[in-house]
């Protein structure tokens, strides 16, 4: 199968890249180093081979306090990058399907996180430029699709981690933030100071298992919208005690800072329709997960 991906050298481009690889795709992995997707002719020189998939991963977007600071670009750029790639499908590759990431804060807060709330209801301040374009994406998919017949599939992930992650100064996901803090705190005496006051709850899923599912889901499902998440959050302060056990740093050194910006209290996905069409849905236990996380970013340490 021959299949293209756009931001295959994030975080989860690269998990993506490794599997299709292994399992003897074709790929044609592509980063802003092999084209401006704001261009809308970025993508013509791939016109002339045919693809089977198109993975969109790609966004211009990072964790933390970023889409406070960047809502305008956020817009115009992401709109462009996602208006060029959907553009070029319609016309060089009407056939190839077209899987594309949404994002688990287009949902608004006071709905329940299922599929059919994707659309409904005003995402949280902090992150309403950046839910919006992925709104739109999804809102794209649906026209397209209407107006053209073109497949697609469209994953509303939760927060990935695991090993991989990028360590070139770009903001973290709070996970991989927590990590790297007590990890300094450990092996540089560093004050571990956490944004929030350690009661907002998140939920994970490792990288590998949702790649697992992702292509499974791309194999068997079409013209839908799916949440893959692990179904459970936790709470800030349990996901730190379960660093601090295998790093071996005192939780009661950790300080809190509850003037600092977190973003929604809570955020669990509804995973009853994944449930549904995957019945043995077999998901990496957090402790081991992030164990190979931690074990990852501990060879890293002098990156962090």
């Amino acid at each position: 199968m021959r299949v293209l991906i756009t931001g295959a050298s994030g975080f989860l481009g690269k998990a993506l890249c490794r599997e299709l690889t292994a399992r003897g795709d074709d790929i044609t992995p592509l980063s802003s180093k092999d084209g401006d997707l704001t261009r809308a002719d970025s993508l013509d020189r791939f016109g002339e081979q045919s693809y089977d998939q198109i993975y969109h991963l790609a966004a211009w977007t990072q964790a933390g306090d970023f889409c406070l600071h960047h809502a305008g670009e956020q817009w115009i750029i992401n709109q462009q990058i996602n208006t060029n790639v959907l553009a070029w499908r319609q016309k060089s590759q009407p056939k190839a399907k077209l899987i594309c990431m949404g994002t688990s804060c287009a949902y608004a807060p006071e709905c329940e996180l299922k599929e059919e709330n994707y659309l409904v209801g005003t995402p949280i301040e902090s992150l309403f430029t950046y839910a919006h374009t992925k709104r739109m994406l999804y809102v794209g998919l649906l026209a397209l699709n209407k107006q053209f017949g073109l497949n697609y599939l469209c994953l509303v992930p939760s927060t990935l981690y695991g090993p991989g992650y990028h360590t070139d100064g770009r903001q973290m996901h709070f996970i991989f933030d927590l990590i790297r803090k007590i990890i300094r705190g450990k092996l540089r005496g560093e004050p571990v100071l956490l944004w929030g006051d350690g009661y907002q709850s998140r939920e994970l899923v490792f990288v590998d298992d949702f790649v697992r599912v992702a292509l499974d889901l791309a194999s068997t499902r079409n013209n839908d919208l799916i949440n893959i998440g692990a179904g459970e959050e936790f709470t800030i302060r349990h996901f730190a005690k379960l660093i601090c056990e295998k790093v071996g740093y005192p939780f009661a050194s950790i300080q809190f800072d509850a003037q600092r910006y977190v973003g929604a209290r809570s955020k669990c996905l509804n995973i009853d329709k994944l449930r549904q069409i995957s019945p043995k849905l077999n998901l990496t236990p957090l402790k081991t997960g992030l164990e190979k996380t931690i074990e990852w970013m501990l060879k890293e340490e002098t990156k962090l």
